[in-house]
């Protein structure tokens, strides 16, 4: 789950460009932010309709997974506990002023000794899937060598107590918290962590792969290099445009090693990577527009997909810098991971546009990237000010489903920030939140009655938790976590999810 907006690369070539690239980007300059860019700016796209109302209770496939998704340092605690190693994360939410109000991860959800809570609280929502990352740190406490007995029996009991309660465990192998100890000798922007990342998934797949068959790679690759390496809002908080560039390639080139390990650790296992995705829209029906939009689609949506799928990388820039990502001779072909399903993250659209003449002469990040991208105008906020726009969720899943000859989809990842707290009786009213999954879910219905192969839907996120640079001030769960006594209650979205997920509809009424 990231919490920037989803405007990868709006201002990609400006934060870095004090670095400079000979040659290439001497002359870029521009907002390092982007998550500052108003969503009142774009162009207006034309209105459309949010909901789809093709049946008054969109049905499910049978054996539909219905799930929720939580990430290992946004909820497990236990931050130096029973040998786990120091991640980027412990380290970046350590350092003053990076994280809001000070927060840390160190207790967040206390899940690391709390699970059994936490899957009775799946249990009383009638799940059938959960989607939880491992923390590598707590694996490999310094990124290579065996491994940390403690961290592989704490994940062993997890996933047996899972079964045991008929919950397919559904696992990341990456979600965002790198050990530090590889960090501190380059991170991502170093070639020797793909090789690392391979060591450290074998070694996952050849202890739980006899029980766990789905597994995830990454999640959200897109965000963790730009937020990290670019913006550096996120872990390990750089702000270097070679950086951004270095990091992406190295991470594809993992993907592809990751991929090549855990099928020859668990030949049988399935396979895939969360992605996060943004439908683009174009601003108007220009075709400078539209071409924006298409090459918005590319950094945003496929940067990472089509390296894997076809081991190449997409047409999103005016021309691709090979040798300042270090892109080597026989690269691309390592790249390549004939992935098993493809899982999208999906929360709101991107609306696109070209930069005029001018602003193109002016920048050269212009020049390279001619894009504007800018959040959605028209549909309501949430409160953390993402729009609702469930028509980005078809839109994105028949996209994918028509571009990659309809792959194998699960949605690992969609959701809301609303902050409701408990009334006087104690119940936690979240209506938006169940007006949200309700439209979202009517979408996803249809685009499976248009033909999508969708297999899963996972709700960001089961309980309210630590949401990276926003700490504890955004609250995302289906149940609510009071972070001073790690007391949950599930709310009454949580309530209206164990509904449908018992009977396989979404009753829109």
């Amino acid at each position: 789950m990231h919490l920037t907006r989803r405007k990868f690369v709006q201002s990609v070539f400006g934060a870095g460009a004090a670095v400079g690239l000979p040659g290439l980007f001497s002359a870029c300059s521009g907002s390092s932010k982007a998550s500052t860019a108003k969503a009142s700016t774009a162009v207006a796209a034309p209105a459309q309709a949010q909901q789809f109302g093709a049946s008054p209770e969109p049905t499910f496939p049978k054996g539909f997974f219905w799930g929720t998704a939580t990430a290992s340092y946004q909820i497990e605690g236990a931050w130096s506990e029973d040998g786990k190693g120091e991640s980027i994360w412990d380290r970046f939410a350590h350092t003053p002023g990076k994280i809001k109000n000070g927060d840390t991860g160190d207790l967040a959800c206390a899940s690391y000794h709390r699970w059994r809570e936490d899957i009775a609280l799946m249990r009383a929502m009638n799940l059938n899937s959960y989607r939880f990352s491992i923390s590598w740190p707590r694996i490999q406490p310094s990124g290579s060598g065996a491994a940390n007995a403690k961290g592989i029996d704490y994940y062993s009991r997890l996933v047996d107590a899972l079964l045991e309660a008929h919950i397919r465990p559904f696992v990341t192998l990456y979600h965002w918290d790198l050990p530090q100890a590889l960090d501190d000798t380059g991170g991502w922007l170093s070639r020797d962590v793909a090789s690392r990342f391979a060591e450290y998934v074998e070694l996952v797949a050849r202890a739980l792969g006899d029980r766990v068959t789905d597994w995830m790679l990454f999640n959200e690759p897109s965000v963790f290099t730009y937020s990290g390496y670019l913006e550096g809002e996120h872990a390990p908080g750089h702000k270097s445009l070679l950086d951004f560039l270095r990091a992406t390639h190295v991470v594809n080139l993992a993907q592809g090693a990751g991929f090549r390990a855990l099928k020859a650790a668990r030949p049988q296992a399935r396979v895939g990577t969360a992605f996060n995705m943004s439908a683009c829209e174009p601003a108007t029906n220009s075709e400078e527009d539209k071409l924006a939009a298409e090459r918005a689609h590319a950094i945003t949506n496929i940067w990472f997909l089509e390296p894997a799928l076809r081991g190449r990388y997409p047409e999103a820039l005016t021309f691709l810098p090979e040798t300042a990502m270090r892109i080597k001779s026989g690269d691309m072909e390592n790249t390549r991971a004939p992935l098993d399903f493809i899982g999208i993250n999906l929360y709101n659209r991107t609306i696109a546009s070209a930069p005029g003449a001018v602003e193109r002469a002016a920048h050269a990040q212009d020049w390279l990237f001619p894009v504007k991208m800018d959040g959605g105008p028209e549909g309501p906020k949430t409160d953390i000010g993402w729009e609702v726009w469930p028509k980005a969720l078809y839109d994105m899943v028949t996209r994918i489903t028509r571009d990659y000859n309809r792959p194998v989809i699960e949605i690992t990842e969609s959701g809301c920030s609303y902050n409701d707290g408990p009334d006087a009786s104690g119940a936690i009213r979240d209506a938006r939140r169940i007006t949200y999954h309700r439209e979202y879910l009517a979408a996803l219905a249809r685009s499976i009655a248009d033909g999508a192969d969708v297999r899963g839907y996972h709700v960001w996120s089961l309980m309210d938790n630590f949401e990276w640079a926003e700490g504890y001030s955004q609250r995302f769960g289906l149940a609510y976590v009071d972070f001073k006594t790690q007391t949950r209650t599930i709310k009454d979205s949580g309530r209206w999810y164990a509904k449908v997920a018992a009977e396989n509809r979404v009753r829109l009424a």
